[in-house]
């Protein structure tokens, strides 16, 4: 009799839990269907927000449509990027007021940052200048690396170079710049996805087909 009121009570146990883990279920898929637009929207909003910053002349933005042997392309030069320590994302079209390409703002990530990725956002007209460079992301060192958005950043807008290297004694080029002060690995990897941007732009954008 025991045993056949123990084997009750736990079918009768069993049966809440499930219960319990089904309402947890419903709720959680509740909850993302309720707030995935807004999140999207608010990521949306943030890239739109990062090419403004480095495109504050365009009246627009679009993503840049690339045929598929050209998305090959872009594949490879991915690769290639990012055995260099720096990948290419998405790729957006920068438009005036009347529709006419004014230059690409590139979405680059380090792969080798001190405290993780380190993902930017360049804008290169189509002459080639670097317009700006804006983050995305970043997580260095507080103090240290943190202070890229204070120190690299502004050294790189208006400056018309295929690359970048970095100095720690002064910049005396228009190609050089001045690393952050105790944040060499940051200062490189921030580096590298701006050359990164560069390289992918000059190869694959300066054109202005897409």
């Amino acid at each position: 009799m025991k045993n056949k009121e123990d084997m009750i009570q736990m079918w009768k146990n069993a049966g809440i839990l499930f219960g319990i883990t089904l309402a947890a279920g419903i709720l959680l898929g509740f909850v993302y269907e309720l707030t995935k637009e807004p999140i999207a929207y608010q990521q949306e909003l943030k890239v739109q927000r990062a090419c403004s910053a480095v495109f504050a002349d365009a009246a627009s933005f679009e993503t840049a449509a690339l045929s598929e042997g050209d998305s090959a392309s872009q594949e490879e030069q991915t690769e290639q990027f990012h055995s260099e320590g720096a990948e290419i994302g998405m790729i957006y079209r920068a438009l005036s007021e009347e529709g006419e390409l004014l230059g690409y703002v590139i979405d680059c990530t380090a792969k080798e940052g001190y405290g993780g990725d380190i993902e930017l956002m360049l804008g290169i007209r189509m002459d080639g200048t670097l317009n700006g460079v804006s983050i995305l992301s970043i997580s260095e060192t507080p103090g240290l690396g943190m202070r890229a958005e204070e120190v690299l950043v502004p050294q790189f807008a208006g400056r018309q170079v295929s690359s970048f290297t970095y100095v720690k004694t002064g910049a005396i080029g228009e190609e050089q710049i001045d690393a952050i002060s105790g944040a060499t690995v940051t200062t490189s990897a921030f580096t590298q996805a701006v050359n990164a941007g560069l390289s992918y732009f000059n190869s694959m954008l300066k054109g202005g087909e897409y």
